[in-house]
């Protein structure tokens, strides 16, 4: 049979006063300076409050409530002159901050999400309102993947790139905006002076307009010609690694099997034990050393 799993919460929410609501931390000061505050308070203006305070009901005391997650949240509303707020009563009270589990949005993703928006009428401008910035930033988001190809997109799109690097790949065409994309996955770097760096070593015949775009200050034509063949041989190596990867851990998955296998023998470890005792204990630390995934 199935073993049960308690819920976490109630199953309805609350609205519960806000004198009612006990923070288990200090509010920092200035705090309320930092964009996250001014961007959470600018979306609670906006839409109200989305994501409800979680608390737990204070043993002893009668309506009062332990805050466990949305300090924030809580501080916005006092400063927007609230008396109540929504909440989830925890069915623990241990200080769990659920926010931490959550997966912030990839940059692609954040873009499909604004194009969704407005293709839905919601305003650009109450789109910047809502997430504290400036309209240009809200129309810079809009045209992310305008000019860059499909394929170099879907290998981004559950990165977290910084958006800067998006014209830097416009200045490529279509094939080695796919490669760049590789290579910055591969390295699991997606910041910009990679991005430059990347741009600087792109070959003349693979740039959209190699007179008005190619990255040469402070190098030198022989400079530039070095990191060009630096980084076609390390594409090489890249894709030479994809292709023998697999055919590695098989290889390896069977002889940590077969290894396994033969120390089950106590005359084949004895023997070894006795008579090659150095390479035994190699041979014991691949087959019980940590598994393929790193953990």
């Amino acid at each position: 049979m199935a073993k049960r799993v308690n819920a976490a919460f109630e199953l309805n929410g609350k609205m519960i006063p806000l004198t009612s609501i006990r923070p288990l931390r200090q509010f920092k000061p200035g705090l309320q300076y930092s964009q996250k505050f001014q961007q959470i308070l600018s979306s609670v203006k906006e839409l109200g409050i989305i994501e409800p305070l979680v608390v737990y009901p204070q043993r002893g005391e009668p309506n009062i409530y332990l805050l466990t997650d949305g300090h924030i949240r809580l501080e916005v509303l006092k400063q927007l002159g609230k008396t109540e707020a929504p909440c989830l009563i925890s069915t623990d009270d241990e200080a769990y901050t659920y926010n931490k589990k959550i997966s912030r949005l990839a940059t692609v993703q954040e873009h499909s999400m604004i194009l969704k928006a407005i293709k839905n009428g919601v305003a650009e401008e109450r789109i910047a309102k809502t997430l504290n910035v400036d309209v240009r930033s809200i129309a810079e988001r809009r045209d992310l993947l305008n000019g860059i190809c499909p394929e170099a997109a879907d290998l981004l799109k559950n990165s977290r790139v910084a958006p800067q690097v998006f014209p830097v790949l416009r200045k490529m065409k279509s094939m080695r905006q796919i490669e760049v994309a590789e290579l910055m996955t591969a390295a699991a770097s997606y910041s910009v002076p990679y991005a430059k760096a990347l741009l600087a070593a792109t070959p003349s015949a693979m740039l959209v307009d190699p007179d008005k775009h190619k990255v040469s200050e402070g190098l030198s034509p022989e400079q530039i010609s070095k990191m060009e063949n630096e980084m076609t041989a390390l594409q090489r190596d890249v894709k030479l690694i994809e292709y023998t990867h697999g055919n590695a851990v098989l290889n390896l998955v069977l002889a940590r099997g077969y290894l396994s296998k033969l120390f089950e023998n106590s005359k084949v470890s004895k023997y070894l034990a006795q008579n090659h005792g150095e390479i035994l204990q190699e041979l014991k630390n691949i087959a019980e050393g940590a598994s393929l995934n790193g953990k």
